[in-house]
């Protein structure tokens, strides 16, 4: 008769850490292939699960959320703003997640395409004056205030009705100004307003060849859009590295309705409420991109006084506070990265998307 009870004895905590994981398969199993008395064993332990009162342990906890990750097979790795360059000019500060001007890492040179991602605050009447740009794909994200773009060849007080957003274009939040910058191309980038600090991302990514003709891009996203899930903003022009001239002039994106970039790329954005979690499928959704093996970086600006903080793929080591970035290798074209809030208020988070 001692035998049983001692079966019990060690039966009886198998079946209870199993059953706090994998309860529904292993009720099934039991009902289907055991004897009343582990039947009568498992209605015990199923009350036990079930029951609010009984607080399941830390350590199950911080297994459940291992389990619930989606790119086992990815590496993620944090870029704290701590670790950004930064520069304060008075006029302009700035904060560099790679290498920029004179601040320079050897870790932090270039992520794929991605090559250069500042996050700006330029105060009122002031800004970039008249610069130069060759053989980079540059955009600036507008976070908030407004940032006025003039082309080299339109002087200011030139602007008209006429005047195309090539030329002349005052940028608001929700804007995006792309420039090819290809042979060459100068323009000013300047805060106009008489008391508002702009903010903004400018980012800069490598084209797939040189030499492309210089040609700018201006279009507005909606928040409301971004609060539904993740938006397209940049995707690979049609035709690829070998577009012919007539697409190069058409210059249709992959993704309709977005702006196209010349290189195997993706831009996303995201306003993400706290406590929900948003879905990035790699590589965009159908035959968008071309590389399988990819690369993304995730960047949460500052917007919400340090408040906002999201979560990477259910990782608790992959948790971002306002200034950090990730980078996220290992991923293949398909994949689903999970992006949840998990701060005192909602996230404004950037995807950057390479090959």
């Amino acid at each position: 008769m001692r035998r049983p009870f001692l079966l019990l004895s060690i039966l009886i905590p198998f079946f209870a850490i199993i059953l706090t994981y994998y309860k529904p398969d292993i009720l099934q199993i039991l009902t289907t292939y055991t004897g009343t008395t582990i039947l009568t064993l498992t209605t015990h332990l199923t009350s036990l699960t079930t029951n609010p009162n009984i607080t399941t342990p830390s350590h199950m906890n911080t297994a459940k959320t291992t389990m619930s990750r989606t790119l086992h097979h990815a590496k993620i790795t944090p870029h704290l703003s701590s670790t950004r360059g930064h520069s304060d000019h008075g006029w302009l500060n700035t904060y560099h997640s790679f290498s920029f001007a004179n601040w320079y890492h050897p870790s932090y040179t270039s992520f794929g395409s991605l090559r250069v991602l500042n996050e700006d605050r330029v105060k009122p009447q002031s800004g970039f004056p008249t610069h130069p740009h060759r053989d980079f794909e540059i955009f600036s994200y507008i976070l908030s205030g407004e940032l006025t773009h003039r082309d080299s060849m339109l002087t200011k007080g030139a602007e008209g009705d006429n005047v195309s957003p090539d030329q002349f274009y005052r940028m608001k939040r929700g804007d995006i100004q792309f420039t090819t910058g290809g042979t060459g191309i100068a323009h000013s980038e300047f805060n106009e307003h008489r008391r508002d600090t702009v903010h903004f991302l400018q980012i800069w990514a490598l084209p797939w060849k040189r030499g492309l003709k210089p040609r700018y891009h201006t279009r507005h996203f909606s928040e409301e859009d971004k609060r539904k899930g993740f938006v397209t903003i940049l995707s690979p022009l049609k035709g690829g590295v070998d577009a012919t001239a007539e697409q190069e002039a058409k210059a249709e994106a992959v993704v309709e309705g977005t702006i196209p970039i010349h290189a195997d790329f993706l831009m996303g954005a995201g306003i993400i409420t706290g406590g929900d979690k948003f879905e990035w499928i790699v590589g965009g959704r159908g035959n968008v991109t071309e590389q399988n093996k990819r690369k993304v970086f995730v960047h949460l600006p500052m917007t919400k006084g340090g408040k906002a903080s999201i979560r990477l793929d259910g990782r608790d080591d992959a948790v971002l506070k306002e200034g950090d970035g990730a980078f996220i290798e290992g991923v293949n074209k398909g994949d689903k990265l999970w992006v949840e809030s998990v701060g005192e208020v909602e996230a404004e988070v950037v995807v950057l998307d390479t090959a």
